[in-house]
This record gives C-alpha cells, sequence and structure tokens, in this order.
C-alpha cells in the first residue's frame, strides 16, 4: 500500500512538471525583446541605403577612372 501510494505521488509530480513546464518557458521569455528587435530592423535598412549609396559613388569613380585612362 505504502509504495502505491509512492507511486501515485511521483507520478503526479511528474505529470503536473510536464504540464507546467510549458507555462515556465512563456514566464521566462521577456516581452520587451520583441520591441528591441524591431529597432535594430530600422538601423540596419539605414545601414543598407548607406552602403548602396558608397557602393554608387564607387562605381562612378571607378567610371570616371576608366574614362580617364581611355582619353
Amino acid at each position: 500500500m505504502h509504495s502505491r501510494l509512492v507511486k501515485i505521488s511521483l507520478a503526479t509530480l511528474i505529470s503536473a512538471a510536464i504540464a507546467l513546464s510549458p507555462l515556465a518557458v512563456i514566464a521566462a521569455d521577456p516581452a520587451p525583446a520583441t520591441q528591441a528587435e524591431k529597432a535594430p530592423t530600422k538601423k540596419a535598412e539605414k545601414k543598407s541605403q548607406k552602403d548602396k549609396k558608397a557602393e554608387k559613388k564607387a562605381k562612378k569613380k571607378s567610371k570616371k577612372k576608366a574614362k580617364a585612362a581611355q582619353q
């Protein structure tokens, strides 16, 4: 009788732990992290625009150099 009670209580504890584990993960996930992820994307877009402008300038310079070398 005593071992049955131990087995049932152990099974209950294990099932409760399994049932509560997703809730613990949700509670541990901070909500402001989603807002923090949105901000760098705008900065990344600005950086990519700057990179595009820098590439255009480099192409123009290389074209000018090529024209000067041909003349």
